[in-house]
């Protein structure tokens, strides 16, 4: 069984306000079917026994509770640690932490997390984002370190994609469909690939392993800059990505997750993070996604889920 996680930095579910939340103010008409007609909105959810979620024909809607019981707001290091292992680990620290994890939240990492206990099963896992050679440079001469993400990929043994792994179609960029590599990055040479392509590409690539992982972070920043356009724009590139996706995806043969650590771009009146609950997305064969939700309620439930579904 696939599983394709789709990791969106800074996403929660918001007010229906749209001079604040870009999900209220911008239509996106893919996202929207795949919710019968919803907005990515709390008020579109409902309350299901212990649960507030929301249920169509293809897609289960869930809400996550992101601060795990713990004082202050969430935060990157610390919530996608959870995601990663399923441990409360900012109760077990004390606190949140982020954006790049302390040696306390990397010992967790390195500890044990979804990607080396797939591995030690004999299944594949990877994260399939494509990063530039300025990364890797960077991270040996010891100028940047690793995000959570990719600090339990190489935990657990498993090498990053690079520029030729992106060219190869092996990977996806950062931001679905390389022009940044492009217009930034001054890599001529990279194909650009439209969003639908990019959305294609991803049903592929999730296909070809039993959990592939993709992280997007540029949500975080338009959130952190207060950028509504950029926000809209980010969101409308994201709704075509996934009309591709969801136009190639075989729901009997796997689930999309998509989720977060964190609330953020959702409500633009501030630059912090937010205590709003976090978005599970569950997209696929009716079976699958209610064995994967029951008894989700927050971010401690993601990696179960997932072992639930792929073993």
């Amino acid at each position: 069984m696939n599983l394709l996680f789709l990791f969106l930095d800074g996403i929660g579910l918001g007010s229906s306000n749209p001079e604040i939340n870009p999900f209220a103010k911008v239509d996106l008409p893919n996202l929207q079917e795949l919710l019968g007609g919803k907005k990515l909105l709390f008020d579109s959810l409902v309350v299901d026994g212990d649960q507030r979620q929301l249920e169509t024909e293809r897609a289960t809607l869930v809400a996550l509770d992101a601060g795990l019981g713990v004082d202050g707001l969430p935060q990157s290091a610390t919530g996608q640690a959870v995601l990663l292992t399923g441990i409360n680990v900012p109760a077990e620290i004390g606190y949140h932490y982020g954006p790049k994890p302390n040696k306390e939240v990397a010992a967790y990492l390195r500890n044990g997390n979804i990607f080396s206990s797939l591995s030690a099963q004999g299944l594949k896992s990877g994260l399939i984002n494509a990063y530039p050679q300025g990364y890797f440079d960077s991270i040996q001469s010891g100028r940047r370190l690793y995000s959570a993400i990719p600090l339990a990929v190489t935990s657990a043994g498993i090498p990053l994609m690079t520029h030729e792994d992106l060219k190869a179609g092996k990977a996806i960029s950062a931001d679905f469909t390389a022009a940044g590599w492009r217009e930034h990055l001054n890599l001529p040479g990279t194909p650009v690939l439209t969003p639908r392509e990019a959305g294609e590409r991803l049903a592929y690539l999730g296909s070809s392993y039993d959990l592939a992982f993709f992280e997007y972070w540029l949500s975080d920043y338009a959130g952190h800059n207060q950028d509504i356009q950029a926000a809209e724009q980010l969101l409308n590139t994201f709704d075509k990505v996934l009309g591709g996706l969801l136009s190639t995806w075989d729901d009997q043969k796997g689930l999309i997750l998509i989720t977060s650590d964190h609330g953020n771009m959702e409500d633009l009146s501030t630059r912090r993070h937010t205590a709003n609950p976090v978005p599970a997305l569950l997209v696929g064969e009716a079976g699958l996604r209610h064995a994967f939700s029951s008894g989700l309620k927050d971010l401690t439930g993601i990696t179960p889920g997932i072992m639930k579904i792929i073993q």
